[in-house]
């Protein structure tokens, strides 16, 4: 039996490593061997920073919320507390469109949850 040599092989998974790290800089998206540990990192570094996204959007709502709700008289956790009390559940991302989006909704939603807390 003819022995097989994996040429074709290798040269396709250096293809497809060297496609990933088109964009680098310098010999990460030249070389092979440099542009495979890159590649490694870069794609851990992006799973993770799906996940960090994730914490950022909800870090920006919530200091939304709070600047709006601050403008009608109460703190944030003031705030959540009494739309919780109230059993109004609307989530974080709406409440920070309608602080931008529609001041007036807010407004109403801000005097419902200083109602019941009062």
């Amino acid at each position: 039996m003819a022995r097989i040599k994996g040429g074709l092989n290798a040269k396709k998974r250096h293809n497809r490593v060297l496609k990933l790290a088109k964009g680098f800089r310098g010999s990460r998206s030249k070389q092979y061997r440099v542009a495979k540990q890159s590649v490694m990192r870069a794609l851990t570094s992006s799973f993770a920073g799906r996940k960090e996204r994730k914490r950022q959007f909800r870090q920006l709502w919530i200091a939304r919320i709070n600047a709006a709700a601050r403008m009608n008289g109460l703190s944030y956790s003031k705030l959540m507390h009494g739309l919780k009390v109230a059993n109004v559940d609307i989530n974080r991302k709406m409440l920070a469109d309608m602080a931008i989006n529609d001041a007036a909704g807010f407004t109403a939603l801000a005097e419902v949850a200083k109602s019941k807390l009062a």
